[in-house]
């Protein structure tokens, strides 16, 4: 339990751009600034039910969109590994429960209307 308040914290401190985690490498923080980017187009994404939240932490579509939206899901996906395996290194646990615990969070957080797969994979909208 201890371990996901831990994840948790670092989550909202990562996401919300709270200077938390210290000693990150250039390519974390380059992989956040680029999530930071992508935010009002994934929200869009979500919005329009073409994307939902897995229960791993990465996006996975969900019904039509574009190639463009396959390009920004991918580099997304991409980015959310580097900053799971960063918080991995620094909290000692894996990057597969860093992942677990941000779909967690993303589930409770995410507005009305987001797709959202729960823990035993079946999706359904918030």
């Amino acid at each position: 339990m201890r371990r996901f308040i831990v994840l948790v914290v670092l989550f909202v401190s990562v996401f919300c751009q709270i200077p938390f985690i210290r000693g990150a490498d250039a390519s974390d923080v380059a992989a956040r600034a680029r999530i930071d980017q992508r935010v009002s187009k994934i929200d869009s994404l979500k919005k329009g039910g073409i994307v939902g939240e897995n229960n791993r932490g990465f996006l996975e579509i969900r019904g039509g969109g574009s190639s463009e939206a396959g390009t920004v899901i991918t580099e997304e996906n991409k980015d959310r590994e580097i900053v799971y395996a960063a918080l991995a290194k620094q909290t000692g646990a894996s990057a597969e429960q860093v992942g677990r615990a941000r779909a967690r969070y993303i589930s409770l957080h995410s507005t009305a209307g987001v797709w959202i797969q729960n823990e035993s994979g079946q999706w359904k909208q918030k």
